[in-house]
């Protein structure tokens, strides 16, 4: 499917010169590091140079003092607690951390995690009344817990106090809580308003920590949790969130917890761990346990401090997440089939079958727009009820486009690119119908084609081992600081070069104008351009930076992001 390149704006020459002669780099990085807000010297040394002393003070957050004063006091009283959080992997990364942290100091701790299936997400009744029966007294819920009013309310009538960390978008009134953490509420100035859930838990801690005077150096040992948490999340890998990022990947790489040194292992995973590998390596095994089985197992693995037994629990998640797969894998060709036959020229799709598996439908539906790139929803039947999940593309508010199909609902929730949504069966097809018009009515022709967002354009002979080192130093990178998208026009391909790889990576050399000549590596790429790098044309590639390390030897090598023919 052909990509529209969007390229960021370029700063003013001025700019670019002045930091460039500042920090002295050349005017294409210089360009990079202003795209990214850093300005001047003193902001590029606190770029380069992270520092665990650049996190906030915890205490700047709103209701900060009150939450750590009453988990004191549950403390102090020898009450009975309760960490509940979300099945996911920010959910379960959090509840692993918070209930490891605390049972150090304090044994009268449970955990609890719903079920996906009979419970749902959020706060359920079932889980209150079971933490009623427990005897707990106070809930600290994690990842969860800001839109749970009428739990959070029922808790209270039980005589059981809550301490809400979420990191979600709250709605108009708050829950009765107790004690509200959550960076993104209005009256609440803490000033880095990013943070994954379990970043929310890690700051209640840091200020419990401090308040107890409690040594550091155990609290930042969970910093691996935290970094796989935001890899996970997709939240902005930006100020907070990337030094968070950076020493979690150290710990990562260098002293991992048991039940993530087994995730490792099991995952195959070589080389330096970076946010990509638990993005697609780490991240989804940990969800398959909440997808297939339940999150529970995911926790006791995290929380684990025994490597056997946790080697044992992460094949345990390892045999989730090929069923998982498998799941996926036949939904997700059923319903291309289903899109191709049925809705071949729609804006948008919208498909239902009842026997398809809850747990792995927001999977499919990205799978789906990989393919057709265009909003989607796969829904199954759950409850006498088709319920679902939602997905969008770049620019397209799918929250807001459910949101005016309200009357045929009877829940929905989510943001502008991801939301789940429950209807009854007999409202389907009245759903579809409004839904495809919204979304046609919104839609530009170049909106339905997928976008590459370029970040700078560069001749070959500008780029060097310097240049891609200094490019590695803006690492961690995800969301809002993605790896620089460079793209180099009129190209020359080297004809004898070109190679398909197993049937479907493209290999090839090119050389521009006088540089020197470079490899270009395309994974998955070879059915779609094979053609055009063999056209003999001068071509436009858009790629990533990277060095190529074969038998000890290094070069620099081009990932293929995507190719045109040049104009």
């Amino acid at each position: 499917m052909e990509k529209r390149w969007v390229v960021k704006p370029v700063p003013e020459q001025e700019q670019i010169a002045a930091l460039a002669s500042a920090i002295n780099v050349s005017a294409p990085l210089a360009t990079l590091l202003l795209q990214r807000g850093v300005r001047t010297f003193e902001e590029a040394r606190a770029f380069f140079r992270l520092s665990l002393d650049q996190l906030h003070d915890p205490f700047l957050m709103k209701d900060m003092d009150k939450a750590v004063w009453r988990l004191e006091e549950a403390i102090r009283n020898g009450e009975r607690i309760l960490i509940y959080g979300d099945y996911d992997v920010d959910g379960t990364t959090s509840v692993a951390m918070f209930y490891t942290f605390l049972r150090r100091y304090y044994g009268n701790v449970l955990f609890y995690t719903p079920d996906r299936y009979t419970e749902g997400y959020g706060i359920s009744i079932t889980g209150i009344d079971w933490a009623k029966e427990q005897g707990i007294s106070l809930i600290i819920s994690l990842d969860c817990g800001i839109k749970s009013h009428r739990a959070i309310g029922y808790a209270a009538d039980l005589g059981i106090d809550f301490i809400v960390c979420d990191h979600h978008l709250p709605g108009d009134t708050l829950p009765p809580a107790y004690a509200i953490l959550d960076p993104k509420r209005a009256d609440c100035e803490y000033p880095y308003k990013e943070l994954s859930g379990c970043g929310v838990g890690f700051k209640f801690l840091h200020a419990f920590s401090i308040s107890n005077n409690l040594p550091t150096e155990w609290l930042f040992s969970f910093l691996d949790l935290v970094a796989v948490s935001i890899a996970a999340d997709i939240v902005p890998i930006t100020g907070e969130n990337r030094v968070l990022a950076h020493f979690g990947l150290k710990q990562l790489n260098s002293n991992p917890r048991p039940g993530l040194k087994a995730l490792i292992d099991i995952s195959d995973l070589r080389g330096e761990i970076e946010v990509a590998n638990i993005v697609f390596g780490i991240g989804p095994r940990i969800n398959a346990v909440g997808r297939v089985a339940h999150a529970s197992h995911a926790i006791r693995l995290l929380s684990s401090d025994n490597l056997q037994e946790a080697v044992a629990l992460a094949a345990v998640a390892n045999a989730n997440n090929e069923e998982r797969r498998e799941f996926d894998s036949n939904i997700t060709r059923e319903a291309i089939e289903m899109i191709e036959q049925h809705f071949p020229d729609r804006k948008s799709t919208v498909l239902f079958k009842e026997n398809w598996h809850k747990g792995v439908i927001g999977i499919v539906a990205a799978r789906c727009i990989e393919k057709f790139y265009r909003p989607t929803i796969i829904l199954t039947q759950s409850d006498e009820k088709a319920t679902g999940s939602a997905r969008s593309i770049v620019g397209f508010d799918i929250y807001e486009a459910i949101a005016e199909c309200a009357d045929l609902l009877e829940q929905y929730g989510g943001h502008k690119y991801a939301a789940g949504l429950t209807m009854p069966i007999a409202n389907l097809q009245a759903f579809q119908e409004r839904f495809e018009q919204i979304v046609a009515a919104n839609l530009r022709e170049e909106d339905m084609y997928p976008q590459i967002e370029v970040d700078l354009e560069v001749s070959l002979s500008q780029i060097s081992f310097k240049f891609l080192n200094i490019i590695r130093q803006m690492a961690p990178f995800g969301p809002q600081n993605m790896q620089p998208v460079l793209v180099a026009r009129r190209v020359q391909v080297l004809p004898e070069s070109v190679r398909v790889l197993k049937d479907i990576h493209l290999k090839f050399a090119v050389r521009q104008d006088d540089s020197v000549v470079y490899d270009v590596i395309g994974f998955s790429m070879a059915p779609d351009y094979e053609a055009i790098v063999r056209s003999e044309q001068p071509i436009d590639i858009a790629f990533n930076l990277q060095e190529n390390d074969y038998k000890g030897r290094k070069s620099l090598q081009l990932l293929l992001r995507d190719v045109h023919l040049s104009q």
